[in-house]
């Protein structure tokens, strides 16, 4: 083995061991169970302002995480809930997406598809982290590090009512809708 080859060796082992301490943390701190209070939330809208969860006290927030705007899946989550909005709003509820693109990409996004709720930009995922969704994942064989898409069901009292891990995007606006309505 050459010196060079050696290097490399240690240096993708150190990453590894670096990115298994990074996974292990975010697995060990999990999801929020269900009663508990939600993590907090500040982060930068498509409006430039802050934006955190005690903005919304005594509504319903529906927080759902993605990977990244204008993607097929992202895409057609997001208008799943811009077609339900207003059902959304007459049952005391915000929608709120999150994920690690920047506001400006937001803005596109939004603005690409007539979006009319709150997109939050996450970029050095710290609010993905909190809520357990910044995952390894897997692409062909290739690893990385995202956002794993989930949505949470926050209560007016900044209580977590409800999970979904590991979310489908075909059909999920319906079915948080219906457990926002649940809640009343």
């Amino acid at each position: 083995m050459t010196d060079w080859q050696a290097v490399f060796s240690l240096k993708t082992r150190r990453s590894r061991a670096i990115q298994e301490e990074c996974y292990m943390a975010s697995e060990s701190s999990g999801v929020p169970a269900v009663g508990s209070k939600a993590p907090s939330v500040a982060l930068k809208s498509t409006d430039g302002k802050n934006v955190s969860l005690s903005d919304f006290k005594g509504k319903s927030v529906v927080l759902y995480f993605y990977p990244k705007d204008d993607t097929p899946g992202c895409t057609i989550e997001a208008n799943e809930f811009q077609a339900s909005i207003k059902d959304f709003e007459k049952a005391n509820a915000v929608v709120v997406g999150v994920s690690p693109d920047s506001v400006e990409s937001h803005c596109k996004f939004a603005n690409k598809y007539g979006l009319n709720f709150i997109l939050l930009a996450d970029e050095e995922h710290a609010v993905a982290e909190k809520y357990g969704v910044w995952v390894e994942k897997n692409n062909y064989g290739k690893k990385y590090w995202g956002i794993q898409r989930a949505t949470f069901l926050i209560d007016g009292d900044g209580k977590v009512a409800k999970v979904w891990p590991k979310v489908k995007a075909e059909g999920h606006a319906a079915e948080v809708l219906e457990a926002v309505k649940d809640l009343k």
